[in-house]
């Protein structure tokens, strides 16, 4: 097979008329040849940090998306499924994503659970991690985000590096807002990447101290803008990631976004093309290809060095995606999932109080750190309620995995007029996290996230909408176009309800992560991410 366009050759920034010859999926040859064809031959979008489970899509679902966008490969995380099934988990995501030609690279999850301080449906140890480092399908430790176990000497922590180490694979960051001696405490322990810089500043010092810095724009977590001035600098070590990206989002692009986005800030194109195609394969050791003699034959075809409209995806010789046509089967498999708990009652929502004032979390739209502010307390029959004049809504978090009590908190910047929010994706644990503006709503979203064993829901008075995610609770086991249709639609619910949020699920499921500052819930209670400590609602 023999393609024509307009060669893209990054490592030496030219560009030149010429014809790729494939030959048994790689790339047997690559001449200068004049011709009139128009189009841009470049090597395939990587992104660089991603969990897949957040596109609510099993790996062969989300390749069918991904390849629409010129992506060929993904450095992926399973932290979310095995969350909810262990090592368990995270087979189910490399079998399923091997039986598509697309390039998954799935590292062993460093944090399951995330921490001591919620219910998570497994656990992952150091003896997991040396099993999964040594098998030659897990290609990184994937982020620490005990950066707190790091900093202290925690014994089971530095096992899980120590073991990566070993088998000479990276091991990644994750420590938002960390600086100063304690920053290079984490780097010398061996951390090699940090996607959760939301500073230029931050973003910076980590460069500096020989970090390689990930830009990530993910569906709710945007900071883009705040770290791309960093790139012309820094491109050497600088990578594109979504980290989370919803479904609906993934329909309109992936990383192609962001290189049209950094073309418009006047970055020059190979610093850009090195950023999104290059540094990822080198700093993991793919195996993508990168448009060299002998590669695999994984490349793209765009309509221009603008847009980056794609019009044709290769992986390993084969046309997966050709104008419109996305040449990826569909893959048989058994749906998996954990979900042990019975419906709620209204009055397990209840939570009694004579407080003045009380405790309340800041959602910041597109971010993933929130503030705490303190806000006058609401009490209808000495039971704390949402405020809707002040938006200030009851917010719940219900343990999935057994029965329990749910434990309670107040959010700020849902904007809800009416009704309730659920989903059971809810990072890390993916318990059930709703927020509403009664009891009753809450309630009423919560049992609707149970009665499917998992999924999103939106609900009012007079109407109850749910996206099933029968797979682990966090995924469908439906198609993208499928999914991303549903999700749209709840999306549009929500925001209908008064939600003012751009991407209310993914800021909701966040406001569970409790390894991000400042203020969270678990299922176990109100948490203080800065001093990783509970803390009480109710301020004295």
């Amino acid at each position: 097979m023999k393609i024509q366009g307009q060669i893209v050759d990054i490592p030496n920034q030219s560009i030149y008329k010429g014809e790729v010859t494939i030959a048994n999926g790689k790339i047997q040859a690559i001449v200068e040849k004049d011709h009139e064809v128009t189009h841009y031959i470049l090597p395939g979008f990587v992104d660089a940090h991603i969990h897949i489970e957040s596109s609510m899509l099993v790996p062969s679902e989300f390749a069918k998306l991904a390849v629409t966008h010129g992506t060929v490969a993904t450095v992926s995380d399973p932290h979310e499924i095995a969350n909810v099934l262990g090592v368990k988990g995270v087979e189910f995501m490399i079998e399923n994503g091997k039986q598509t030609p697309f390039k998954f690279n799935f590292g062993a999850p460093s944090c399951v659970p995330a921490t001591s301080f919620e219910s998570a449906g497994a656990i992952i140890d150091s003896e997991d991690i040396k099993t999964l480092m040594a098998n030659p399908d897990i290609k990184y430790l994937a982020e620490m985000m005990n950066y707190p176990g790091v900093l202290f000497d925690d014994e089971e922590v530095l096992k899980k590096i120590a073991w990566a180490k070993q088998y000479n694979k990276p091991v990644d960051g994750h420590a938002p807002g960390l600086r100063g001696d304690d920053l290079t405490k984490y780097i010398a322990a061996g951390m090699s990447t940090d996607h959760e810089c939301f500073t230029f500043e931050e973003g910076l010092e980590k460069l500096q101290k020989g970090m390689k810095v990930i830009i990530r724009e993910g569906s709710a977590a945007k900071n883009f803008e705040a770290l791309i001035a960093l790139l012309p600098q820094h491109f050497e070590n600088m990578m594109f990631c979504s980290d989370d990206k919803h479904p609906d989002d993934l329909l309109m692009g992936h990383i192609n976004q962001l290189c049209a986005r950094a073309v418009l800030k006047g970055i020059d194109i190979f610093k850009i093309l090195q950023t999104a195609c290059i540094n990822p394969v080198s700093h993991y050791n793919l195996d993508v290809g990168l448009l060299n003699i002998g590669d695999p034959a994984d490349f793209i075809v765009v309509e221009d060095l603008k847009t980056f409209k794609t019009l044709q995806t290769f992986i390993n010789g084969e046309l997966v995606y050709d104008f419109g046509t996305v040449n990826i089967k569909d893959v048989t498999f058994k749906n998996l999932n954990n979900f042990n708990c019975d419906k709620k009652h209204v009055t397990d929502f209840r939570f009694e109080s004579s407080a003045e004032k009380i405790r309340v979390i800041e959602c910041l739209d597109g971010e993933l750190v929130t503030n705490e502010i303190i806000a006058n307390a609401s009490i209808e029959n000495g039971n704390l309620v949402s405020n809707r004049e002040t938006d200030i809504l009851k917010m719940a978090v219900v343990n999935r995995y057994n029965n329990a009590k749910p434990a309670m908190a107040f959010i700020k910047n849902f904007g809800l007029k009416e009704g309730a929010i659920a989903s059971s994706v809810g990072h890390d644990s993916h318990n059930i996290i709703a927020v509403g503006v009664n009891d009753a709503a809450i309630c009423k979203a919560v049992n609707a996230i149970i009665a499917v064993k998992g999924g999103i829901c939106a609900v009012n008075a007079s109407e109850e909408k749910t996206v099933p995610l029968p797979v682990a609770g966090i995924m469908s086991d439906k198609d993208g176009e499928t999914i991303g249709r549903q999700y749209a639609e709840l999306d549009t619910m929500a925001k209908q309800l008064g939600c003012t949020l751009n991407a209310p699920y993914m800021s909701l499921s966040f406001m569970a992560l409790l390894v991000i500052p400042a203020l969270k819930l678990s299922d176990k209670g109100l948490f203080d991410g800065e001093t990783f400590k509970f803390t009480s609602l109710e301020v004295d």
